[in-house]
């Protein structure tokens, strides 16, 4: 039984993200299971409304809620205040171990860490700093590129255990940071098998609502733009089109404003009947991932995303579904290219497209092709490697 009582976990993210109710709670489920039968979570969560609460989401699990400010300057200074309070909330509470998810808030962690002389863990340990520069959003000279990777070389220097998203973590920490990793574990991005998984393909009620009869449904689940690919998505559903003509359609699960996917179906030729555009809870994504045929993730292929792991493809894997992906995107490409279940994309260009397409509609005539991705999934995404990493730190 583990000798931790209670356990600080900081997170940059809302409650409410899809990041902490389908990612980081699931994760914080198995800790707590772990834990004495009075040891309890504290779980820092970022809000723009309702901030300044603290919350007892169930027995064992406290949210304490800050309010957000954008990395920079003005976070800064809101984390300065909030330091000092999680400092006396460590006193009071005595939390025993600080755990925190991804480098941003394992920055908070560190100077915590520091400044109490607790233990520090780091999960989802990936690449942010480098990783928002590729994307445009931050330029190399500016101060929140140099805090964070400033703050990620100290953090990893100094944390007690690492958890990465991929095994190739090890090797950046070495090459960009110059830190050897020792106590260093991989967990990449685990799925509930049992909520997604094949009995939720097809739903007769939802293929009827959405007129998807006898359709082949491209699903996608996400946002455009930022670390994400647009224009290039766009593009590949007129490859799509252009090939099934009308038997396509393009299921976009996503809240991106609706007059900018307009803009891009009329600008590559989609009609807007071969779209269906939705918002859904977390609690029904499944069944809306199971109307499809094949799914895209469409994450830029920059350099630092060698060392993430997208969430959605073991969704996609777990409920069957081939997946068109651009080459180096975490060790995710090279499973789909090694096991023939989707088709990984050499370049972005339409030519390429087109083959990408044609390999699909070869793939889909696999009557088995379901049963093997799921397989994939239940290796590769199974939350019994969450728990035999866990078990190992917290035990």
């Amino acid at each position: 039984m583990s000798t931790t009582r209670n356990i600080l976990v900081i997170t940059y993210w809302s409650f409410s993200d899809a990041l902490i109710q389908t990612y980081t709670l699931p994760y914080l489920k198995i800790i707590s299971k772990l834990l004495p039968a009075n040891g309890k979570i504290y779980l820092v969560t970022l809000e723009k409304e309702n901030h300044g609460k603290q919350l007892e989401i169930e027995p064992g699990l406290i949210n304490i809620r800050y309010k957000y400010s954008a990395f920079g300057l003005s976070a800064s200074l809101s984390w300065m205040k909030n330091i000092f309070l999680l400092k006396k909330i460590i006193r009071k509470n005595s939390i025993d171990t600080i755990h925190t998810f991804c480098t941003p808030a394992g920055m908070i962690g560190y100077i915590l860490s520091i400044l109490t002389s607790k233990p520090l863990i780091l999960d989802s340990y990936e690449p942010h700093a480098e990783a928002m520069v590729e994307n445009g959003e931050w330029q190399k000279d500016s101060i929140s590129f140099k805090l964070l990777f400033g703050f990620e070389k100290k953090q990893s220097a100094h944390a007690k255990k690492i958890i990465g998203t991929t095994k190739q973590m090890k090797e950046y920490a070495l090459k960009k940071y110059g830190i050897t990793l020792n106590d260093f574990f991989v967990k990449p991005a685990c799925v509930d098998l049992e909520k997604f998984n094949l009995s939720f393909k097809k739903d007769p009620s939802l293929v009827s609502e959405l007129n998807l009869q006898n359709k082949i449904v491209c699903v996608y689940a996400g946002k455009f733009g930022g670390i994400y690919l647009k224009e290039e998505v766009f593009e590949f559903y007129k490859a799509c089109y252009q090939f099934w003509k009308d038997d396509f359609v393009a299921l976009l699960l996503t809240n991106h404003p609706l007059e900018e996917i307009n803009a891009l179906l009329l600008q590559y030729g989609l009609p807007k009947k071969n779209c269906r555009i939705l918002f859904v809870p977390h609690a029904q994504v499944n069944k809306y991932i199971g109307l499809g045929d094949f799914a895209i993730t469409p994450v830029k292929p920059v350099p630092t995303k060698k060392y993430c792991t997208p969430i959605k493809d073991g969704e996609y894997w777990a409920m069957g579904l081939p997946v068109v992906i651009p080459a180096n995107i975490s060790t995710d490409s090279e499973i789909i290219e090694k096991n023939n279940i989707g088709y990984v994309l050499k370049e972005l260009t339409y030519p390429e497209y087109e083959i990408a397409v044609k390999k699909i509609d070869a793939l889909l005539k696999d009557k088995m092709l379901s049963e093997k991705i799921r397989k994939i999934a239940e290796e590769e995404r199974n939350f019994s490697i969450a728990k035999a990493v866990y078990t190992i730190i917290y035990s």
